[in-house]
Parts: structure tokens; sequence; C-alpha cells
């Protein structure tokens, strides 16, 4: 098994998005934050030899950081196609042996039919108007076809997931802070890079 900062190194390469759609909240995931996401997991049993199911997949940085450490298959699904053929890109330069498909669909009623799989996601915040909340449905999704999740939420949202949880017939068994580097890609944006205060959350859903 490759350290994290090895794994973090080799997903150095993972291009970001073309044109992010801020309505998607397309922030790409930090090659680090990916890292020490698959990391956490692969030590617990979640990653080698199972399903990987990458919701809101993205230019694949989860999904590829998860085919790297041995998987049965990795399966990314995203709306945006213009992202899944840079994800295809990505695992090219990535050069995972892992089995990798690519689905475009919505990640909240995916198009697959699976369970028991390991969920990563950095699904969106809900920051934007009308899209608050976001992350819930994804969270709904996680519960329907997992066994186990791995998501990144806002700083201060584990009271909101530990209920969420709790009530779909999961439980929270490990947490951690994390940091978001954003850089300036949105009319919105003020500086050129801003670093957000994130919190990631494993969910055994068994």
């Amino acid at each position: 098994m490759s350290t994290r900062s090895e794994l973090s190194r080799q997903l150095g390469v993972v291009a970001g998005f073309d044109d992010p759609d801020a309505a998607l909240e397309q922030y790409p995931t930090p090659p680090d934050l990916a890292a020490s996401i698959v990391h956490v997991a692969d030590l617990r049993g979640d990653i080698e030899g199972k399903t990987v199911v990458d919701l809101g997949t993205g230019t694949g940085m989860l999904a590829l950081a998860a085919a790297l450490r041995g998987p049965d298959r990795v399966v990314g699904v995203d709306l945006d196609r213009s992202a899944l053929l840079t994800a295809r890109e990505n695992e090219r330069r990535v050069a995972a042996s892992a089995d990798v498909g690519w689905v475009q669909g919505d990640a909240t009623d995916p198009p697959l039919s699976v369970e028991g799989v390991t969920v990563v996601m950095n699904p969106p915040f809900g920051a934007q108007r009308g899209n608050e909340h976001a992350d819930r449905a994804f969270l709904e999704t996680a519960a329907d076809v997992a066994a186990v999740s791995y998501s990144v939420h806002n700083a201060g949202s584990r009271e909101f997931v530990e209920s969420f949880a709790a009530d779909a017939g999961g439980e929270v068994t490990e947490a951690f802070e994390a940091e978001l580097a954003i850089d300036r890609q949105f009319d919105h944006h003020d500086a050129d890079r801003e670093t957000i205060a994130a919190e990631v959350f494993r969910i055994d859903w068994t």
C-alpha cells in the first residue's frame, strides 16, 4: 500500500473542470483531501477488493484515488458529460490498473443496480441559493446503495449528518476535519484563493 503522501502525489496529475458550473458547485477536490479520505477508507478495509462508487465524481479525483488502492471496480457518476470526458483523460494520466467505469446520470438517482458498495463523495454543500441542503439527497442515495460511505460536508454539519444517518438506519463511525482550498473560478469569488473548513464522515449503513 502506498502512503497517503504518495497517493496525493499520484493524484497531482488529475485535471479539474474546464468550465465549472456554479449552480452545480463544481469545485475540484484537492489531491491531499482525496488521498486522506481514501487512505482512511483503505485502512478500514473499505476499498481493496470492493466496489467503490463516487457520486458526483466530477473529473474523477475520488474515484481515481480509490482506483489506486486495489478495488474490485470503481464507478464514477456525474451529470456533466464534459467533466466525465476529463475524468477519462485523468484515468489515463493516473494509469490505475483497476476497472473504472464512468456513468453519466443524476448522482442522487444513479442509473446503477448496486448495493453494499463503498460510496465516496464530495457532494454540493448547498451554498447556492435554491440549492440548500443539496448534500441531503446524496446521503439519501448513499443510504440506499452503500454498506459504508465517506462524504465531505461543510464545517458544522456533524449534528445534521449524525441525525440523518440515525434516521436512515446508519451510524457515523468516524469524523475528521478537512480543508478545501478553492481558487477563484466564479464571479462571486472575492479572493484568488479561499480555504473552506469542512468535515469528512464515515457512515456505516449495514
